[in-house]
C-alpha cells in the first residue's frame, strides 16, 4: 500500500478560497477517480497558507491509472483554472506504508466506504 502526500503553498490569505473551491468543484472530481481520500488538512501553526491531502493506492500502478483518468476529466480541468493562480509551490511525496501499519489503515478505509 502507498500514501501519496500532496503539499501545497498558497498565496497569504488564500487558503479559504481554496477550500470553498475544493469543496465545491474539486473534491467531488477527486473522489470519482481517486480510490482512498486519507486526510485534507491546511496548516494553522508553523509554515502557514499550506493544504495538506494524503491518498491510498494498492499500488503505483493503481496511482497512474487513477491520475490519468482524473486529468482527462473535464471537470478536473475546469477546476484546475480556478485554485491554479492561488498556488506558489507543489510538493508531492509517495510514502509506502509500514507492514506492521497495512492492516490498520485498511481497516480505516473500510470503515469511511
Amino acid at each position: 500500500m502507498f500514501v501519496e502526500e500532496r503539499m501545497y503553498t498558497l498565496k497569504i490569505g488564500a487558503v479559504p478560497e481554496y477550500l470553498r473551491h475544493y469543496q465545491n468543484d474539486g473534491m467531488k472530481v477527486q473522489l470519482k477517480h481517486l480510490p482512498h481520500m486519507v486526510g485534507y488538512y491546511f496548516t494553522e501553526v508553523g509554515g502557514l497558507n499550506m493544504i495538506v491531502h494524503m491518498w491510498a493506492y494498492e499500488s503505483l500502478d493503481q496511482r497512474d491509472r487513477c491520475r490519468a483518468a482524473m486529468s482527462a476529466d473535464p471537470d478536473w480541468q475546469a477546476y484546475l483554472t480556478k485554485i491554479r493562480p492561488l498556488m506558489e509551490r507543489q510538493e508531492t511525496r509517495i510514502m509506502k506504508c509500514a507492514p506492521f501499519f497495512v492492516e490498520r489503515l485498511n481497516k480505516m478505509l473500510a470503515a469511511v466506504k
